[in-house]
C-alpha cells in the first residue's frame, strides 16, 4: 500500500505578527522591530531542499511587500504560494468589505510578484468560525479554490468543534458560487474530544513521540493526510522577547530550540507534499486567451 502523503504548510509571518502578543505590540510598532522572517524562512527552505520536500507557503502580504525577493525565492524553489491575508487581522474583526479587499489585494499581489497561481487561503489564527462564516463565500468569489482555516477543535479564540476533520467540499458550487474546498488543520479524537496535533504551538509543546504517533494514526488507520503547519519564527530561539501576559509569552516561546530538529525528524520519516500537489492544481497564473483562442478554441 502506498504511503499517505502529508501536507506541509508554512505560515510566513514574523515573530511580532503573532496575535497572542498584539495587545502589547501594535501594527504601528512593526516597522521599528528588527525583522527575522527572511533568514528564518531561508533556513526552512534549506531544510526542505535537503529532503526534497515541496510545501505550501501561506504568505502574509505585509511580508511580501517588504521582502519580495524572498517570496520569489520560495516560488523559484517550486513551493506553492498561498495567501495568509495582508496584515494578519482576525477575520471576525473585519467587516465583509474589509475582508474582501484584504484577500483580493493579497491574491493579486502575490500572483503579480511570482507568476504563481494563488489557490489557497489561511486565516490568521484560524479565525473563520461560525460568526465569520460569510468569509467562505467571499473567498470563493475572489477566486480561491480552497481554504485551510476551519480548525475542528474547541479553543477560546478559534475552532469549530463539530466541523469535519477531513478534506472536503465546504461550499458547493452553485449559480452564485464556484465552490470551495476545506483543508482543515490536523486533529485526532481521543478521550471524547478532538485534539490539535502537528502544528504551531502544539507541535512545539508535544513530545515528538506524540506527534509521530498522531501522524501514523492519521496516515495508517484513517488513511488521511495531516496538514502540518508552522511559522518561520518557531525555529528561532534567538528572536527578541516581547512583552505580553505570562501565558501568551509561554505559548509563543516554549520549545523554540527543539522545533527545527523535530521537523527534520518528521521530514525523514514521513512523506510531505504541497496542498496544490494533492489537489492537482495548476501552479502558474493562466494567461487570458488570445484572440485566436477565443475565436477558434
Amino acid at each position: 500500500m502506498a504511503r499517505v502523503p502529508n501536507l506541509l504548510t508554512i505560515d510566513v509571518e514574523d515573530y511580532f505578527h503573532a496575535n497572542g502578543l498584539q495587545s502589547h505590540v501594535t501594527r504601528e510598532d512593526w516597522n521599528s522591530l528588527p525583522g527575522r522572517v527572511e533568514a528564518n524562512t531561508q533556513r526552512l527552505l534549506a531544510r526542505l531542499g535537503e529532503h526534497d520536500v515541496q510545501a505550501t507557503f501561506f504568505i502574509l502580504g505585509w511580508v511580501a511587500a517588504r521582502y519580495p525577493d524572498l517570496i520569489r525565492e520560495i516560488a523559484g524553489a517550486g513551493h506553492e504560494i498561498a495567501s495568509h491575508g495582508w496584515s494578519h487581522q482576525l477575520v471576525y474583526d473585519q467587516s465583509p468589505s474589509e475582508f474582501e479587499q484584504d484577500v483580493v489585494r493579497t491574491k493579486g499581489f502575490l500572483e503579480d510578484l511570482t507568476g504563481c497561481a494563488v489557490h489557497g487561503y489561511r486565516a490568521p489564527s484560524f479565525s473563520i468560525v461560525p460568526r465569520s462564516w460569510w468569509a467562505l463565500e467571499t473567498l470563493a468569489q475572489a477566486g480561491y479554490v480552497y481554504d485551510s482555516s476551519v480548525y475542528p477543535i474547541r479553543r477560546r479564540r478559534y475552532g469549530v468543534p463539530d466541523a469535519r476533520p477531513d478534506i472536503h467540499t465546504i461550499l458547493d458550487p452553485g449559480d452564485h458560487s464556484p465552490g470551495l474546498i476545506e483543508v482543515p488543520p490536523p486533529s485526532i479524537s481521543a478521550l471524547g474530544r478532538r485534539w490539535p496535533v502537528a502544528g504551531g504551538g502544539y507541535f512545539r509543546l508535544y513530545p515528538l513521540a506524540v506527534t509521530r504517533a498522531a501522524l501514523h494514526r492519521l496516515n495508517d488507520r484513517l488513511e488521511r493526510p495531516a496538514v502540518m503547519y508552522l511559522h518561520p519564527w518557531e525555529i528561532d530561539p534567538e528572536q527578541p522577547r516581547l512583552p505580553g501576559t505570562w501565558l501568551n509569552r509561554w505559548r509563543h516561546y516554549v520549545n523554540l530550540d527543539t522545533t527545527e530538529s523535530k521537523l527534520v525528524t518528521l521530514l525523514r520519516e514521513f512523506d510531505f507534499i504541497s496542498i496544490a500537489a494533492l489537489l492537482d492544481l495548476p501552479t502558474r497564473v493562466q494567461a487570458p486567451p488570445t484572440v485566436a483562442e477565443r475565436l477558434f478554441g
